[in-house]
């Protein structure tokens, strides 16, 4: 696991998450030339975090976590394109996912990732 979050390209503006997807022994490119592909989006892979468990009341809840989120960025010509087709892919702008949870399933220093 990163202890630091991955340098965003120039060029890419929005970083989303798109939860419960495993690259497993697929190459990035793959994954990539997928999107590129099939939504028409230009992106780049940043990493994959495992969830920890989820919380509530303070208390983790148990048999929840480890579930594999894949933090990727988009090229900043492509976000408006893109707002409507993700939704049906499951994929969220990082922000919406940090307010729905994501910091308590996280690392927080994913909150750098969110555009300025």
């Amino acid at each position: 696991m990163n202890k630091e979050n991955v340098k965003l390209p120039e060029d890419h503006s929005q970083v989303c998450v798109w939860p419960g997807v495993l690259l497993g022994d697929a190459p990035i490119e793959e994954f990539e030339d997928y999107l590129k592909e099939e939504l028409g989006i230009r992106v780049k892979y940043l990493e994959t975090l495992m969830s920890g468990p989820d919380i509530e009341l303070g208390k983790e809840v148990p048999e929840t976590g480890g579930r594999s989120d894949i933090f990727f960025s988009i090229h900043k010509e492509d976000v408006s394109k893109f707002a409507i087709p993700r939704l049906s892919t499951g994929i969220k702008w990082l922000g919406d996912f940090i307010d729905n949870g994501g910091l308590e399933i996280h690392p927080k220093r994913i909150k750098d990732y969110k555009s300025k």
